[in-house]
């Protein structure tokens, strides 16, 4: 069977770059056989290979498969795991489908462990992330660059850093090369980890009886980033008086000429809180 272009599949084959995604997942085995095995949900599984390494590690799978041509022979490569419902496979486009359709509850937590489709990488993180009920770990693959920006390797922050780093802690587990993939894509890949996902960042208070949404935050960090080649204080001015934002860099001590990429999630709260 040959990937298909459109879905942007690059099936994974190295074992050292599963084995790598599996241990950032810190999976938890059940301890007995009355315990519920760790819940994992895998978008995008190909065929199997990460699947058979993340249910080895102990850990019940939930797999979205869009592609058609891949669910019979997932479905007989993982008949006896469907048998005992620690693997269930669905055929559906992961960004049509939420948490609470597939029986997710806020209590209790899952993982996503994926090599997802660079095309729809920025879809799939805002989806989750943002999701009602949040997964409490992601470590997916995606392309080096992407993960370089997003950890803000060269220490200027993104719209995509910025973004990713309010929800949770993202960490580059490590450089996975093009020739670990069939078919090999143009550029290298990376493992990046975002660990301690949640929404506490918008519901801690920066000043008293303030409230941030997300909604308000996103519209400030957008018009912050709005302008590349402009200071900060200029492109706040599209959402906000003038005045009003240099009082608001007078209280937080932020020069007139700062640029958006030289802040901070918290500072990026603080000004949006206060705007």
């Amino acid at each position: 069977m040959h990937p298909k272009k459109s879905l942007g599949q690059n099936f994974l084959t190295s074992e050292a770059a599963i084995f790598k995604m599996v241990t950032a997942a810190q999976i938890k085995p059940a301890t007995n056989a009355d315990s519920i095995p760790e819940t994992i949900i895998e978008i995008g599984p190909g065929r199997g290979i990460l699947t058979k390494s993340l249910l080895a590690a102990g850990a019940r799978v939930i797999a979205i498969e869009k592609d058609h041509r891949l669910i019979e022979e997932l479905q007989q490569k993982f008949a006896n795991e469907i048998a005992t419902s620690r693997f269930t496979l669905i055929e559906k486009d992961a960004l049509e489908i939420e948490p609470e359709e597939i029986g997710l509850k806020k209590t209790r937590a899952y993982k996503i462990v994926a090599n997802i489709p660079y095309y729809i990488t920025g879809q799939i993180l805002r989806k989750f992330l943002s999701a009602t009920i949040q997964p409490s770990t992601m470590v997916i693959l995606l392309q080096k660059e992407v993960v370089d920006r997003i950890i803000a390797h060269d220490k200027k922050e993104s719209i995509l850093s910025i973004s990713i780093k309010a929800y949770g802690t993202p960490k580059k587990v490590g450089v996975v090369n093009r020739g670990s993939f069939f078919p090999a894509p143009n550029v290298d890949s990376a493992i990046i980890s975002i660990e301690n996902i949640s929404k506490n960042f918008f519901t801690t208070e920066t000043i008293k009886n303030s409230h941030l949404s997300e909604e308000k935050f996103f519209e400030v960090l957008k018009a912050g980033f709005a302008h590349k080649r402009k200071v900060l204080i200029s492109n706040l001015t599209e959402i906000s008086p003038r005045e009003k934002i240099q009082k608001v860099f007078t209280e937080l001590g932020f020069a007139e000429n700062i640029r958006a990429e030289d802040l901070t999630p918290e500072d990026w709260k603080n000004i949006a809180v206060r705007i």
